[in-house]
């Protein structure tokens, strides 16, 4: 949309106070609340990273955007997980959801964090860095098209090692 206003995002860590809001805009960008169940469990979960969990917000403070990264393994090397990514519908192709990803991978980077996986939109996740994780010999355990399986090296000191991917049990994966 030509006439859309140019947003300048808010990006930080979640607060406990945030947990409603996060809640509204995942239920919103998907079908089903099955992914804002997911958030939840996750919260609960030893895979949960505080300050992993990051939300995109106005400049009125209004929380727009979240993306979650939590603890995974490729084989037996620790990663991280980016699931899910989310926007208010109304608020979708604004930025919001690449400011969040771009946060959290900084963050994720800057506490020496080295790899994330991702499954999602072969189109979408590349801008980020984001590849084919089949090309490192890392795979996952259920039917998935090869390219929406992608992986990120962080630091690129340390390439991506080789392993199925084992995800937090509230994946169920």
């Amino acid at each position: 949309m030509s006439n859309s206003p140019s947003h300048t995002w808010i990006t930080r860590a979640e607060t406990s106070a945030d947990i409603p809001a996060i809640r509204a805009v995942v239920v919103a960008a998907f079908d089903t609340p099955a992914e804002a169940d997911l958030v939840d469990a996750l919260r609960a979960d030893p895979a949960w990273i505080d300050g992993l969990s990051v939300v995109t917000a106005d400049q009125d403070g209004k929380i727009v955007g979240h993306a979650l990264l939590t603890r995974c393994r490729i084989g037996d090397t620790p990663a991280l997980c980016l699931a899910p990514v989310a926007v208010l519908p109304e608020y979708q192709k604004t930025g919001a959801g690449s400011a969040a990803i771009r946060a959290a991978l900084d963050v994720a980077r800057d506490r020496g964090e080295r790899f994330v996986t991702v499954l999602g939109h072969p189109a979408y996740y590349p801008r980020f860095g984001f590849t084919r994780a089949s090309a490192y010999g890392i795979g996952i355990s259920i039917e998935v098209p090869d390219e929406a399986m992608m992986a990120l090296a962080l630091d690129a000191g340390h390439p991506l090692p080789s392993g199925m991917v084992r995800y937090a049990a509230p994946f169920g994966i």
